[in-house]
């Protein structure tokens, strides 16, 4: 157990960061084309090939998913990714063409201190090739890949993932790119929302706080969020499931954002969680099953956001927001 995504037999991922630039792609690759769905609950989303993902569609599966900053500009990773894979002889197969189905979402990180003067020619593209190049089964956290630009309300934010097991023995994995309007603290910090949810002292072992504060009286909240900010994630499964059950798991794993953001899902966010089943292993009692998959899920994806904010590390700009550890010092 990496308590990574990658986890969940049949997943890669890869990282290819811009540090100069204060931005990157991270990619998860299914090594053989996987069932996927997605859930969108942000008011501001940037998104490619999420119809494709309705069960409804025809086509149902994807052979990688990609998360990358540089808002809108940041969807050419997805077509990075679609040249390597197709030069991988990988895709959907039209006649004797094949077409890699590589969905994605972006996040904004344009104001976050880094040279964003690329004169016409954004970086995602290469980014994106760059990342399906490096997918592994290891990989690393923090400020890189897609969480390299991140930020939130209180702390830099950052690419976080973990993983668990059901009793059933199936697994489940998540990787988030946390750039959320909300705050994944408890008040002023230093104890992670999720802390009640953390296994083997994974973001600092505090637990959580004796007194918890009343979150209506925040002062964050007085003038509203402001924040452009998108919080996107992949959760994952050996599970056997449908398009069906990957919409319903991808739906129940988005409350693991309401259980280590706050707040979350406002009309300046972007989230958005993406299901993948590499199909290895069947569902014993399908409802059931299914059910715990999600609750699990959610918790998997609260440990996951704040894994990449414990993780994160502040960037070398000026201005630059602070990271956990420059805040309290551990």
């Amino acid at each position: 157990m990496r308590n990574l995504i990658t986890d969940v037999p049949g997943l890669l991922v890869g990282n290819a960061t811009e540090p100069h630039i204060g931005t990157g792609a991270t990619v998860i690759l299914a090594e053989e084309p996987a069932v996927a769905a997605v859930d969108v609950r942000g008011g501001g989303p940037g998104t490619r090939e999420t119809d494709l993902l309705d069960p409804a569609a025809t086509v149902e599966r994807v052979d990688a998913i990609t998360l990358s900053g540089g808002s809108a500009f940041g969807l050419d990773a997805a077509s990075g990714v679609m040249a390597g894979l197709a030069a991988r002889g990988r895709g959907f197969a039209v006649g004797t063409a094949r077409v890699p189905i590589v969905p994605g979402a972006i996040l904004f990180d344009l104001l976050n201190g880094g040279d964003k003067g690329w004169e016409g020619h954004p970086p995602y593209l290469q980014l994106g090739r760059d990342a399906l190049d490096a997918a592994d089964v290891d990989f690393h956290l923090g400020s890189v890949g897609a969480g390299t630009g991140c930020t939130t309300a209180t702390v830099k934010g950052g690419l976080g993932s973990a993983s668990a097991m059901t009793a059933t023995g199936h697994m489940v994995g998540a990787i988030v790119a946390v750039n959320a309007a909300g705050s994944p603290l408890f008040g002023d910090g230093p104890h992670f929302r999720a802390g009640h949810y953390e296994r083997g002292g994974e973001f600092g072992g505090l637990g959580v706080p004796s007194h918890v504060p009343d979150e209506a009286s925040d002062p964050r909240l007085k003038g509203g969020v402001s924040r452009f900010a998108t919080t996107i994630a992949v959760v994952a499964t050996d599970a056997i499931l449908t398009t069906v059950q990957a919409r319903r798991l991808a739906i129940m794993a988005q409350n693991g954002l309401a259980l280590s953001l706050f707040p979350v899902h406002t009309p300046l966010d972007g989230d958005v969680v993406f299901a993948m089943s590499t199909g290895r292993r069947a569902l014993e009692a399908p409802l059931p099953d299914l059910a715990r998959l999600g609750a699990l899920a959610s918790i998997v994806l609260a440990r996951a956001v704040a894994r990449g904010v414990y993780e994160a590390r502040r960037l070398p700009f000026p201005d630059c927001q602070k990271s956990w550890h420059d805040h309290f010092g551990r």
